[in-house]
């Protein structure tokens, strides 16, 4: 009997070892599995270039997996060449792309559809920029940080003059033409009322949207491809507009684009701006003449019954669908859209976020201040035409912003440019847009 006791505890110790062996072979293996590596491109330099890392980063130790960060042009044209080079030869060195919020229409074929890996997240976003991200039924691409049009002024200025921040675009005119006026008999010859981006490019694309999504003339394209720009309101747009060059604006705005803008104003030679978020930092920097003295307003109303519209911009993440691990790449994706991510950004260095709720942030609104003045504008932004006109947007741009630009100075009549601007873009979408 104690020998098949002895042989019994035997055959279990070693039933036991064996188990043991398997149990530790089976974790040495997994531990010796390759972990997945991906590539983002996001940011360009600076400040965006360290937060993307950093995000990139704190996903990486999350996951055990290991992430680059894809170095790209600085230049939105330059990076959307690159972008489409890689994306036509389905190169699956890219899994996440950093794409413009005019791009989605344009690139979508080549990104999958983060719906199934969304969880419900695009619900927490500003609805029109997924509206703007969905292609086609597909969820292109998650919102990462938001621009919109604004206005900037001078505080200071209008304290002194007695002057109540614009409601509308004619308040604006008249305000800045007080101003004007009132600092160059005080011997600031140099002082404008109001600069814009004036160059005939995507800039006053922008802009010409704004000032006629503000007296109510729509987007140029509507949603269903139509042709919308040629009607009263937006002849009434640039006409006002037009009014502005050499009076209120200088004849040098025709040439401005977003830093010229913002040189003249930071340099005190202006009352008013128009310009995106970015510039706030760099006004309040410690060699800004103008540090303490700006104030931000959402884009004046065309007329008391329009509301406030602002150009959508910003940027998105979308998954390359030549990703070789799509699943990991979308997971990627949304840490790096979280609220905790988007937090952070906006903290560091005032990217603005894409869920309504941050702007209620005490955090954020403790660090940047300003961001809590964003949300309504955000929310009535409109959508450049880009996501029906798909790969002919750019062409829709560039009539847009010529057509305009001519307007401006003078070289057409504001009626002659919008009729001219809706047969370029009739004759474009004859055969569909594509």
């Amino acid at each position: 009997m104690n020998l098949k006791h002895a042989w019994r505890q035997h055959n279990r110790l070693r039933t036991c070892l064996l188990l043991l062996a398997l149990l530790i072979s089976g974790n040495a293996a997994q531990a010796a599995a390759p972990k997945a590596s991906l590539a983002i491109s996001c940011g360009a330099v600076g400040m965006e270039l360290r937060l993307c890392e950093e995000g990139a980063q704190a996903w990486a130790t999350k996951t055990g997996h290991s992430v680059r960060v894809v170095s790209t042009p600085n230049s939105a044209t330059e990076r959307l060449a690159l972008f489409q080079q890689f994306l036509a030869g389905g190169a699956p060195d890219i899994d996440v792309y950093q794409i413009d919020v005019i791009w989605p229409g344009l690139l979508a074929k080549h990104f999958i559809d983060l719906r199934p890996y969304s969880k419900g997240a695009e619900k927490e976003h500003f609805a029109a920029i997924i509206e703007n991200n969905t292609v086609d039924g597909k969820l292109v691409a998650m919102p990462f940080y938001v621009d919109v049009g604004l206005l900037f002024y001078r505080k200071d200025l209008l304290e002194r003059y007695g002057r109540p921040p614009p409601a509308t675009l004619d308040e604006m005119a008249a305000t800045a033409a007080a101003i004007q006026n009132a600092e160059r008999a005080a011997g600031n010859e140099r002082m404008w009322g109001y600069v814009f981006q004036g160059r005939a490019y995507e800039g006053l694309t922008c802009n010409a949207l704004e000032w006629v999504a503000a007296y109510g003339g729509g987007s140029f394209v509507d949603e269903q491809g139509r042709i919308t720009v040629d009607n009263p309101q937006a002849v009434q747009a640039l006409t006002m507009a037009r009014g502005w060059v050499g009076s209120i604006a200088p004849e040098g705005v025709l040439n401005y684009a977003e830093e010229e803008v913002r040189g003249v104003f930071q340099a005190g030679q202006a009352v008013f701006m128009r310009n995106w978020p970015y510039a706030w930092a760099l006004l309040n920097g410690d060699d800004s003449p103008v540090r303490g003295k700006v104030g931000v307003l959402a884009l004046p109303r065309g007329s008391a019954d329009t509301p406030p519209r602002s150009a959508l911009g910003g940027w998105q993440l979308a998954v390359s669908r030549y990703s070789r691990h799509p699943e990991l790449a979308a997971d990627l994706v949304m840490f790096m859209t979280s609220a905790e991510q988007q937090k952070r950004r906006a903290i560091e260095g005032a990217y603005n976020p894409t869920r309504p709720a941050l702007y209620q942030d005490a955090d954020i609104l403790h660090a940047q201040p300003f961001i809590g003045q964003l949300a309504s504008s955000v929310a009535q932004a409109v959508a450049r035409p880009s996501r029906v006109t798909k790969g002919q947007y750019n062409r829709v741009s560039v009539a847009v912003a010529n057509n305009v630009h001519a307007a401006l100075g003078g070289q057409s009549t504001p009626q002659e440019a919008i009729d001219k601007l809706a047969g370029e873009l009739k004759r474009m979408s004859r055969r569909g847009w594509h």
